[in-house]
């Protein structure tokens, strides 16, 4: 199972692990883009940051951090927030990004989300 449930989700960012969630399509035509949403546990707090990417992957690449940004200025995301607790975190996420509470999974993992989204044909939903 790759998604985290609520209590493995808040452990990891209390033990100082990233989390993330793949959005998929972005609301861009051209270039084709794709979203994500991670939590990041830093000195400041949790950040919450969305990412916006230039869809150039496939089913053999899929590292969404080696994609382009969709906004050249926007190379590192949009900080949407920064909070103390997990629970809060995540519920920015999901107010500000779309994120949902039971798709979060650990960092790293959310380029194996694109992956199922591109075998699936790039669904619009």
């Amino acid at each position: 199972m790759r998604h985290l449930v609520e209590s493995f989700a808040v452990g990891a960012l209390r033990r100082g692990q990233a989390i993330e969630q793949f959005l998929g399509r972005a609301a861009t035509e051209t270039p084709a883009g794709v979203r994500w949403v991670s939590v990041e546990p830093t000195e400041r707090g949790l950040v919450v940051t969305l990412h916006a990417v230039e869809d150039v992957g496939g089913g053999h690449f899929c590292d969404l951090l080696e994609f382009p940004p969709l906004d050249p200025d926007d190379e590192f995301g949009e900080e949407l927030g920064v909070e103390r607790e997990p629970l809060a975190a995540m519920a920015l996420a999901e107010d500000k990004a779309g994120a949902v509470r039971d798709r979060w999974v650990n960092a790293g993992v959310a380029g194996a989300e694109y992956r199922d989204y591109v075998r699936a044909g790039r669904p619009t939903t």
